[in-house]
């Protein structure tokens, strides 16, 4: 996923044949590809596991998380690993065919169980690090935008210079590696930005209904 961390689609030890799917987006604006990175181990982060195979799929350029890319992973009686992913708004699509258990010993499998139990904890720590530093740098931008659509003009100098102050404080924990206060900081600019959240949704409303009026006319 988006910053490194594992999604385990089909568990070890499942019975075959399996199938599991899932569905995704971009994480930037403006984004022209996909990559899906094939994986085989336990452990959480992507540079820990077994990599098998690995392909683009391309998609327009649209703002983050407009596009639906639907993964699918099925294992068949033999064993054949199929990968295929789909982008649900254009209907391109991708897919290719691997076979997991090529090429790795009884050994080496013992060994990842091994270590996933090892660093377990570790792992974990860098996960929740990832998963709330992606989470920050997408209400970054989110908020940027938000200050930047003229309604944000009309925020009260107190509320603006408070906004400011938190997407700062945001920007200096996420420089860190506190996933804790990470999240904090996430809570916080959430709070302070509920005014300016409630501005466009009461413009974007007001928006749609008067284009209904127009369109009546």
């Amino acid at each position: 996923t988006y910053g490194g961390a594992v999604a385990k689609i089909i568990p070890r030890n499942s019975t075959i044949p399996a199938s599991a799917q899932e569905l995704y987006t971009t994480g930037v604006d403006n984004q022209t590809g996909i990559d899906i990175h094939v994986l085989q181990g336990e452990r959480e982060l992507a540079k820990d596991c077994r990599s098998l195979a690995r392909f683009t799929l391309k998609v327009p350029p649209t703002p983050a998380g407009l596009p639906r890319i639907e993964v699918k992973f099925l294992i068949d009686a033999n064993g054949i690993l199929q990968v295929s992913a789909k982008d649900l708004r254009t209907g391109e699509q991708h897919s290719l065919e691997v076979q997991p258990s090529y090429g790795i010993s009884d050994t080496e499998i013992e060994r990842m169980l091994e270590e996933s139990i090892e660093y377990a904890e570790q792992d974990f720590a860098e996960r929740q690090l990832i998963e709330a530093r992606t989470e920050a740098e997408s209400i970054l931008t989110a908020t940027a935008k938000a200050l930047a659509n003229p309604q944000a003009e009309s925020l009260s100098a107190d509320e603006r210079a408070r906004i400011d102050a938190t997407v700062a404080a945001l920007k200096e924990s996420v420089a860190g590696s506190d996933y804790k206060l990470i999240r904090k900081s996430i809570d916080e600019l959430n709070h302070a930005t509920e005014q300016l959240a409630e501005m466009l949704m009461s413009s974007a409303v007001s928006t749609a209904l008067e284009g209904r009026k127009l369109a009546e006319v």
